[in-house]
Formats: C-alpha cells, structure tokens, sequence
C-alpha cells in the first residue's frame, strides 16, 4: 500500500506536514508506505532535522508550490512539476492507492475530476465531511461544497457513495440515509428535495428514512445526511465554529471537542476512482496524520471497488 501525501500543501506547510507525516508512519504497517510529494532535498532534511527516519518514506521530487488562490485549472494545467500535478499523476498510474493534501481545495477537485475521473455511472464527485453524534459515533454529511447547485439524480447517487462510505469506511451496519430538508413531510421543502426525495425512497442500494431536519443533524436520526453543496457547506462552516466558541468562552465538553477539524483530518472526496482526501488549510501535524489514517482506511476497505460495482 502506498499513501501519497503532498507536503507542500497548507497554511504551516511544510513544517505541519513533514511533523504529521513522522506521526502517521508510525502507525502503519510494514507494508503500508507513505510517498512524500515535494522539494525531496529541503523533505528530507526537514526530516531528518525532526528526528524521523529518512529511510522510512519514499519521495517524489515535486518543487513546484500551487498557491491557495491560484486559479485551480490554471495551476494544474501550468505547473505540472508542483506536488498536487504530481500527486495526481502518480494516482493516475497506479504509482500510489491514495493522494491528500491540505494544499488548494479547487487544484484537489481538478486534479481528482480530470485525471482520476469520475467513476463511471456518477454525475458528478461530493466532498464528504464526518458529522459527530450526541450518543457517540460519527455520521456523514455530503455534499459539503464541492456542488453548489444540484439535480435530483446527483443527490441520488451522493446517498449511495455516502452510504457506501458508511458501511465500509466508519463500519456502520446499514446505514441510515436522510434528506436534509425543512421538515419531516415528504411534500415539504424546495424543486430539488421534493424532486430529490421518491428517487431516494425508490433506490434499493440504500436504507432511506425520509426528511432530516437541522435539529436532527447530531441526533441519533441517521447516519448518512445528504443535501446539495451549497447547503453543506453552510452546515459545516457553523458546525465548525462551535468548538471555536467553546475555546473562546472556557467551556470544555467531550461532545464539542468532537467539532475539532484535527479529530477527522480530512474530507473525501466521494465518487472518483481512487481515494482521495482534501485538509484543512490550517492543517496541524495531527489534523495531517489523521488525514493520512483516514486515507489508508479508504484504501484497506476497498470502498472504491465497492462503489463501482453496485453502480453497474
């Protein structure tokens, strides 16, 4: 197994990264090796410098730096020597099983819509987030901004990838499957949701419960939340301030912690034919191991293999 990291992705890059990156390696195994994306010089000196084991990872020179407001196709298509390009390149091949970054969100969904492609019978690629639960566990959301606007059939199948992703990523048994809507009723809601709804309540690949409203979101009502990008992402950007407000206002409490970005490393990027998964540009060291963890998960549970063959 080869994990695929780009160093030179995110805010604190690469410090964060080549930190992260010695953490993650030692929690894999022997035969689970991570390939480092970057400057492989300035890498392993950073390395080394950290007090990790040069030899433990293998490294593709990628010097190149895609900015995070660089235009993403521009930055692709122009730098194709910069570690994201690279990245792409090596997943495309078969040189790596996955790529993550905390680098440019835009140059992560080019790269995995152009040259890892979409899996055939999907319309369209979500970005999927980990959703705590008040009773513990996690459920999931998507899309989470990857689609702002959506067709019904494009919902249809992010509650198949996102039950998918359920089961054999988070090891849900038969994951629940809401419609993020304004009420319970199936004629509530806007054109999409009501549109959305008798496709998802027709569609045996999943188990759907119906409409989940806001307040139903960390409850125990389902596992697998789905909505249209633009409605994620509002979802998760406020979600995402709770912990913040708990840290400004001295409150600790288990259940808010869980809102910590660091916890879950990163968001996969649903419905390509490779697993990739997008940081947090404010990526820390241990947001890029876990992000590097939640990676070889995808790889070990063959989620990818999985997908393709129940959208034939």
């Amino acid at each position: 197994m080869k994990i695929g990291l780009d160093v030179l992705g995110g805010d604190y890059a690469p410090n964060s990264t080549i930190q992260g990156a010695i953490e993650a390696q030692q929690n894999l195994q022997n035969d689970q090796r991570l390939v480092l994306f970057g400057d492989e010089e300035k890498t392993r000196e950073l390395i080394s410098n950290a007090g990790g084991d040069v030899s433990a990872f293998d490294y593709v020179h990628a010097p190149e730096e895609i900015g995070m407001h660089e235009h993403p196709t521009k930055a692709i298509t122009q730098k194709p020597n910069s570690s994201i390009s690279k990245g792409f390149e090596f997943l495309k091949d078969g040189k790596i099983d996955s790529f993550a970054s905390a680098g440019n969100t835009g140059a992560m969904l080019v790269g995995s819509m152009f040259s890892v492609k979409t899996i055939p019978g999907i319309l369209r690629p979500a970005i999927a987030t980990n959703v705590p639960q008040l009773k513990g566990g996690t459920a999931v959301m998507l899309d989470v901004g990857a689609n702002a606007d959506c067709k019904p059939e494009m919902l249809n199948h992010f509650a198949i990838l996102g039950s998918f992703y359920a089961e054999h990523v988070l090891r849900i048994e038969k994951p629940r499957v809401g419609l993020i809507n304004i009420g319970e009723e199936a004629e509530k809601g806007n054109l999409l949701t009501t549109s959305t709804y008798p496709l998802l309540k027709a569609n045996e690949k999943i188990n759907f419960i119906g409409n989940a409203e806001g307040r139903d979101l960390f409850s125990d009502h389902a596992d697998v939340f789905v909505c249209d990008g633009y409605t994620g992402n509002v979802i998760l950007k406020l979600a995402e301030s709770f912990y913040v407000v708990t840290l400004k206002k001295g409150f600790k409490d288990e259940f808010f912690d869980r809102f910590n970005y660091e916890q879950f490393g990163g968001s996969p990027v649903l419905g390509v034919n490779a697993p990739v998964v997008i940081g947090h540009g404010i990526s820390t060291p241990t947001a890029i191991k876990n992000m590097v963890l939640q990676s070889r998960d995808m790889i070990s549970s063959k989620f990818i293999e999985r997908i393709k063959s129940a959208i034939k």
